[in-house]
């Protein structure tokens, strides 16, 4: 298959490819981790592939993300783009997760410190604040990651799930290269006022779970059973009964891929690919046949008609559930 292209993650200068990687779920969140030797094989395929931006964070795991991409990633270390991401409250010592999040100037010092350990670099090329702190002014994270920057220990400042307000005050500060938010064809909340205040700020986009955290590939259905320790269990519609009314909406998204030749995980893909030139999403696996599937969506171009067509049918096909439960929405600044 060809390399995938390459785009521009706002107008920061960093370019990377079209498709990303998120690598969560190769340690955690979906269930028990994957194999480690087989998940540095994946992580060696997807460069061989051309994807450069490798999405990680200090909580997955806590640290095994970051440590499996260190081992995996240090041989090629100059060919692609690590990001990754501090913010809630890890002991930056033991990895226990205290709950809740932690933005303290002192705290992130300490998290990127392990991090740059973990990941085996001198520098995180895009580093994300994963969630916001309502305790630390947004002013005082931008500055700390403004002075990391001037250290070189950090090249890019990014936002996760951050509300407009909070991006243009970061931004006012640290210039923002990314903002990386859910935004799939079951979740378009960005459309609302996020897309244009990145447009207007040249920022860009990095959409975490693009293909709906595995409904919209197809593979997921009313009789799925999630694994105890599955993340999916905190997602309200994908409760069983919520996915027995949901399946009308991956019938549509099934048809209108078979119509253009592709899977659904690709239309998924190449609808958010075309909505705007600096969106670059990260979907993950742990499979390499799911890969190079998610990779071959930077070949499939949707035509303006394309794109009605698809709007006209999901909008005829109204999603049910919550994106999370209270507890996790708490967390999303809006």
């Amino acid at each position: 298959m060809p390399l995938l292209p390459s785009r521009p993650l706002g107008r920061s200068g960093l370019h990377v490819s079209a498709i990303g990687l998120g690598c969560m779920n190769m340690s955690y969140g979906y269930g028990p981790p994957g194999d480690r030797t087989a998940m540095q094989a994946l992580l060696h395929r997807a460069v061989e592939l051309g994807v450069t931006l490798f999405d990680t964070a200090e909580a997955y795991g806590p640290f095994a993300n970051e440590s499996l991409l260190g081992e995996a990633l240090a041989p090629v270390r100059e060919r692609v783009i690590i990001a990754s991401k501090f913010g809630f409250d890890v002991d930056p010592d033991t990895g226990e997760q205290r709950g809740g999040v932690n933005s303290r100037p002192a705290h992130i010092r300490r998290g990127v410190h392990g991090s740059l350990q973990r990941l085996r670099t001198d520098r995180i090329d895009l580093l994300y604040q994963h969630r916001v702190d309502p305790t630390v002014p947004i002013e005082d994270v931008a500055g700390t990651v403004r002075d990391l920057i001037a250290e070189g220990k950090v090249r890019h400042f990014g936002l996760s799930e951050a509300g407009v307000r909070t991006i243009r005050r970061a931004h006012a500060v640290q210039p923002v290269t990314a903002l990386q938010s859910e935004y799939s064809l079951w979740w378009r909340e960005p459309e609302t006022d996020i897309l244009s205040v990145l447009d207007e700020l040249g920022i860009g986009f990095v959409p975490f779970s693009p293909l709906g955290r595995g409904f919209l590939a197809g593979g997921i259905d009313a009789h799925t059973t999630f694994d105890a320790g599955d993340f999916r269990h905190n997602i309200p519609r994908l409760s069983a009964e919520n996915r027995r009314a949901n399946a009308a909406l991956a019938d549509v998204v099934r048809q209108l891929a078979s119509e253009r030749g592709a899977t659904p995980a690709q239309l998924a893909l190449a609808w958010l690919l075309a909505q705007r030139p600096w969106i670059v999403p990260i979907p993950g696996t742990t499979k390499g046949h799911r890969l190079e599937e998610n990779l071959g969506a930077a070949s499939l171009t949707l035509s303006a008609a394309d794109l009605s067509a698809i709007d006209s049918a999901l909008a005829a096909v109204p999603v049910q559930g919550e994106r999370y439960v209270p507890r996790l929405q708490a967390q999303v600044d809006r």
